[in-house]
């Protein structure tokens, strides 16, 4: 029996911290226990080698991210100022300064007329000048320019030229690249880089599940005209409903992985038959026709892939678990809000505008629950960032809302009071989704008994598992009740520093994922803190699909309908699969299937039906 935590106020509290919290070995007696796959068989000094790579990544990522963003927001700028007089213009620019604090000095040139705003860095160097000159030079030229690097008072800056009509008209900017340098120093926390917390911080770090001891640390053109569908479906109207014996035969026969019926028609997938061989096999049934399952694409390009100008070329995983076919079934539900339990969330970001609703400062309740790190704006981001809007990222859902809980603080450790008022703030007020990209080693009963208060009352919980490459169970992960996530990488395979274990439930990606980050930005973060908002999302579009789904239901949905990797059936690396949006939603559309699939839901209702009308 695992020994449990009872913490008092009075008393000195575990720290909840954002997956990772410090820089430990993964324990030897663990994996003798039960060994990793063999590519992450490593020692500690090749996991760090890895892990700092990841988090170079990260780093170069959010760079690029910046400078796409900053250079279409330059542009916008330009394109809107093309007939402003200079007073006028130079307004318009320490506005545009106003809105985007990052970028620092701006130069506007638009047909002879010109217009600055901002300030340059106390005492700028001459580099730092010469890349300004360098970039008027290249900005006249029609050329868009980056600099290197410059660093200033332990900032670092970077100078942007953006021209439009061949260098007539351009704008350059000395633009701040503080969010990178946050982003390196968030990650060497994230992923267990450095010692977090420091031991000057907390008086217990729960790092042993057993007790509370302190523990170190082909090409486009060519479908003109084309049809598409798919390969292994048939769709087949019988003049007459074959009984369960004969459907029994028909799966046999085909080797059927689906067989559904909707309205008077089925739809057969086949294992092993092509769609022409399923229909020479359905010949000899009384049919009345037999078609390819034909796939139906929309006309509009921002519909099938989203403009969000960050999502083409740094979203790899949207597309990775099937979202944008999925949101052909559900785009979310405003109704369904998912409450995000972390540092808060930049509550004046751009891309989250008209997605929050009112949330809580546990820490300081007469504050806002404002992010002052980073990391719930970035989970928050995953969830809900608006989509087709011209800007940043796109969210998984279109609709649903978050709601901020902030209960960690600015360096993104807090206690375990914090984590557990806040779930309780989040019931109280209509969350039906709560998402904790957080944790520790430590059972604690008062977290528990806040948990099952939300469970009790249909909420879905859904938890990171950590950033240790550990076996050891996290909580509030490892809680019965709450819905366990591990990270993959871009590849599929178990993200070097995700934590695995028998309780894992599902694996989504977790690696390089690009979101919001305060202050107009955005950035690339790695950790099973990312991966656990993709999940929490689904689980929203799940209830806005079918809202009769209890909390139990959402959660098994999701564990049928994953994507089966590593060893075939569930297993400690990947849970049962990585999430597949599409194959969720379908599977959770309708009452009728809820109530096949789930009897015991079929006989509530029906009691309900019945006192309702006293019988």
């Amino acid at each position: 029996m695992k020994a449990i935590a009872v913490l008092a106020l009075s008393a000195v509290v575990v720290g909840m911290i954002l997956w990772g919290t410090a820089d430990r070995d993964p324990d030897p007696q663990t994996h003798s226990k039960s060994e990793p796959p063999s590519e992450h068989n490593m020692d500690a000094k090749q996991e760090l080698t890895i892990k700092r790579k990841i988090m170079q990544r990260d780093v170069e990522l959010t760079d690029e991210l910046c400078k796409q963003q900053c250079s279409r927001d330059l542009l916008m700028f330009l394109h809107g100022s093309m007939h402003l007089s200079g007073h006028t213009a130079s307004e318009a620019a320490a506005d545009f300064l106003k809105q985007h604090p990052h970028m620092k000095y701006l130069r506007w040139n638009m047909q002879g007329k010109s217009a600055i705003a901002g300030k340059l860095p106390n005492r700028p160097p001459a580099d730092l000048q010469q890349y300004m000159e360098t970039a008027e030079q290249k900005a006249k030229q029609g050329r868009t320019y980056y600099s290197p690097t410059v660093n200033i008072n332990d900032q670092s800056y970077y100078v942007a030229a953006i021209p439009v009509k061949n260098g007539k008209n351009y704008v350059t900017a000395v633009i701040e690249r503080s969010v990178q340098s946050k982003v390196e120093t968030h990650q060497k926390k994230n992923l267990r880089l450095v010692p977090y917390p420091s031991d000057k911080r907390f008086n217990i770090q729960a790092a042993d599940s057993d007790n509370l001891k302190k523990k170190d640390v082909d090409h486009p053109e060519q479908n003109e005209g084309v049809s598409h569908y798919h390969v292994n479906q048939l769709v087949v109207k019988f003049k007459n409903d074959p009984t369960p014996k004969q459907l029994r035969q028909i799966r046999n026969d085909i080797q059927a992985v689906k067989a559904k019926k909707l309205g008077y028609t089925y739809i057969f997938e086949s294992n092993q038959m092509k769609m022409d061989e399923l229909v020479q096999y359905f010949k000899k049934w009384n049919i009345e026709y037999a078609e390819p399952h034909y796939m139906y694409m929309t006309n509009d390009v921002s519909e099938a892939s989203p403009n969000d100008v960050l999502y083409e070329e740094y979203q790899w995983n949207l597309p990775k678990i099937d979202t944008l076919k999925g949101w052909n079934i559900s785009k979310g539900n405003e109704e369904v809000v998912v409450a995000v339990i972390d540092t808060g969330v930049d509550l004046d970001h751009p891309d989250l505008q008209g997605r929050l609703v009112e949330g809580l400062n546990i820490i300081d309740e007469t504050k806002t629950a404002d992010d002052d790190l980073g990391h719930g704006t970035h989970v928050a981001g995953v969830i809900a960032a608006s989509v087709n809007n011209y800007e940043g990222v796109a969210g998984m859902s279109w609709y649903n809302k978050i709601m901020p809980i902030k209960v960690l603080d600015e360096t993104g450790a807090g206690n375990t009071y914090n984590v557990a008022a806040g779930i309780i703030w989040a019931v109280d007020h209509g969350a039906k989704v709560i998402n904790m990209s957080l944790g520790n080693y430590a059972e604690a009963q008062f977290l528990h008994d806040a948990i099952k208060y939300a469970y009790d009352r249909d909420v879905v919980l859904i938890a990171a598992t950590g950033n240790d490459n550990t076996e050891q169970p996290g909580y509030p992960a490892a809680y019965p009740e709450v819905f366990a996530v591990s990270a993959t990488d871009p590849t599929g395979n178990k993200a070097i520093f995700s934590n695995y274990g028998d309780y894992v439930d599902v694996v989504a990606p977790g690696e390089n994922i690009a979101s919001t980050y305060p202050d107009a930005r955005y950035a690339a973060l790695s950790g099973t803190s990312m991966a656990s908002p993709h999940v929490a999302a689904l689980a929203a579009m799940i209830r806005s699909t079918n809202p009769l789904l209890t909390n139990e239901e959402v959660m098994d949905i999701m564990r049928k309908t994953s994507v089966d990797i590593g060893t075939k059936g569930k297993d400690k690396f990947f849970g049962y699969g990585q999430i597949e949006v599409n194959e969720a939603l379908e599977f959770a559309q309708g009452p009728s299937q809820s109530f096949f699939l789930y009897p015991q839901r079929f006989e509530r209702e029906v009691k309900k039906l019945k006192s309702a009308s006293g019988t």
